[in-house]
């Protein structure tokens, strides 16, 4: 296999790139919102979760 040289390397970087379909900035802000809300909607329920696992533990051996 032959080997690739850096400026035949860029190019072929660039040529990749310019075949990526990049997100719009409204398609990003929505994104992060939702990763956001749902990030929030998951600790919340991880909380609610161990409050109940550590109130039977605690009421088993307590």
């Amino acid at each position: 296999m032959a080997k690739t040289t850096p400026g035949l390397f860029v190019r072929q970087v660039r040529q990749e790139m310019s075949k990526v379909s990049w997100p719009s900035r409204r398609e990003t802000v929505i994104s992060v919102v939702l990763v956001f809300i749902l990030s929030l909607i998951m600790a919340i329920y991880f909380l609610i979760v161990d409050k109940i696992l550590s109130w039977g533990i605690s009421w088993i051996f307590g």
